[in-house]
């Protein structure tokens, strides 16, 4: 298998993570996995190489012309089976350049923006996900759709806890995904210090986070301390340690879901306000909508009321371990291999 994925500030590190996920489903099964990337910050590459992942990085414009031909000639010398691909600089014009090639692909998509989609296959985890939003892309291509395939990495599915809900909920995990450009990470914070109840908070500041240093002295000034998570190797113990997460809608929606943890979603991109809005509708998660349009009062009156509420939190996090089984990898690469 090799992968096309890249991580950065403005793109965050969803891409790169589910895609490991996947990889390291595939390495579990016999194969191996190479990995062509333009950027991510170091601790990311250095992670996939620990796992034995063979990265090839090369300095290209992501999704150019350039970019397709040395992504092929990655694929000759590794003879690899799949190709995925995930990131929105990859267009419909480079995917039909590697099928060209003969290259077979996986893409992994979001929210059908594309206005054709040519892969083998396409596979979009999110609840929203319906054939009726991929009717224009080939004949042959088949579209793996839904939560079933889900794509967890290996720390979660070791560590899923039997989850308690205690009557008032002190335990809070706010994590905004990997970089967090607008900082939204900060406006959870002031609207926790507005609680009427002290709680515990955790919050993960990601590789790519520009604001570091503020949200260290921001956290530092709260009573009772805030505790920093830099970059943390495994989030699965601070999922399962809170009572309540305050969540950027990417991909760790299905991590929390997985983990039982019932969630307050803050759409921080485009591509998140669908995934999002389909977890609120499913009652897996509660939705606060675009974090533009969210103040900090609307973040301490959800998170003030959920704490107090025990039956939701409740219903939420079965309903989330209901959606997400843990077996989504798993579901993926036998597929693609029955397909090889």
């Amino acid at each position: 298998m090799l992968v096309r994925a890249d991580a950065s500030a403005a793109i965050g590190s969803g891409h790169v993570m589910r895609c490991y996920a996947l990889a390291t489903a595939w390495q579990r099964t016999g194969g191996t996995v190479s990995w062509f990337l333009a950027e991510a910050p170091s601790a990311l590459e250095e992670r996939l190489e620990r796992e034995g992942v063979q990265v090839s990085h090369r300095d290209t414009a992501p999704g150019s012309q350039e970019d397709a031909e040395l992504l092929i000639a990655a694929a000759g010398r590794c003879d690899a089976a799949w190709t995925v691909v995930d990131g929105y600089r990859f267009t419909p014009a480079y995917v039909r350049r590697l099928k060209d090639a003969g290259l077979k692909i996986l893409c992994l998509d979001d929210d059908a923006r594309f206005e054709f989609y040519a892969a083998d296959i396409v596979l979009n985890q999110n609840i929203s996900a319906t054939p009726g939003r991929y009717e224009k892309r080939e004949k042959a291509t088949q579209l793996l759709l839904g939560p079933q395939f889900v794509l967890l990495r290996p720390e979660f599915l070791a560590e899923r806890p039997d989850r308690t809900h205690p009557k008032v909920g002190r335990k809070v995990l706010v994590t905004m995904g990997g970089s967090d450009p607008e900082n939204v990470t900060a406006k959870v914070l002031r609207a926790i210090r507005r609680l009427r109840d002290e709680c515990e908070a955790r919050v993960v500041v990601g590789e790519g986070n520009p604001w570091k240093e503020e949200l260290r002295l921001l956290a530092g000034s709260m009573r009772p301390q805030v505790q920093v998570e830099f970059s943390p190797p495994n989030m699965a113990p601070l999922m399962a340690w809170a009572d309540v997460a305050i969540s950027g809608a990417g991909s760790t929606c299905w991590e929390l879901a997985y983990m039982g943890l019932p969630a307050i979603l803050i759409a921080l991109s485009d591509d998140q306000r669908g995934v999002a809005d389909g977890i609120a509708q499913n009652q897996v998660g509660i939705s606060l909508g675009w974090h533009a349009n969210v103040s900090e009062d609307t973040i301490a009156d959800a998170l003030q009321s959920l704490l107090h509420d025990p039956a939701r939190r409740a219903d939420l996090g079965e309903r989330g371990q209901k959606l997400v089984d843990g077996r989504g990898a798993e579901r993926v690469v036998d597929f693609l291999q029955k397909q090889i």
